[in-house]
């Protein structure tokens, strides 16, 4: 039985889990746009808006909290510096996805995700 059991546990190991969405996190905040499956999709999205959000408020212990995830600098200095500000105003929904044709091979659900307002930030 699954009884509170939550979440997309996508087959892979705690540590795998881990350090695959800290790379997929760090390369949407470099690319703004990212093609993946559509379950990592929906998981990224639980795992970036929240970090989003905290990086809307530049203080030091922000900083140091998304630092401590992100465990990047420069993506950190970009996500405080250029994104955060375009998104002051909005209460939510920083990432879109957009679903595409199933993958060749095995034929799962691919799509992108992207930061909206994606075009602005470049």
């Amino acid at each position: 039985m699954r009884h509170k059991k939550f979440g997309r546990h996508l087959n892979i190991t705690r540590s795998h889990y881990k350090s695959m969405f800290l790379n997929m996190c760090n390369s949407l905040i470099e690319n703004k746009i990212i093609k993946t499956t559509l379950d990592k999709a929906k998981e990224l999205r639980h795992i970036i808006e929240p970090i989003i959000n905290r990086s809307k408020i530049n203080n030091l212990h922000n900083r140091r909290i998304i630092l401590n995830k992100l465990k990047n600098k420069k993506n950190v200095f970009l996500l405080f510096n250029k994104i955060a500000p375009l998104y002051i105003n909005r209460l939510g929904g920083y990432t879109r996805i957009i679903k595409i044709n199933n993958r060749k091979g095995d034929n799962s659900k691919m799509s992108f995700i992207e930061l909206v307002d994606k075009n602005l930030l470049i």
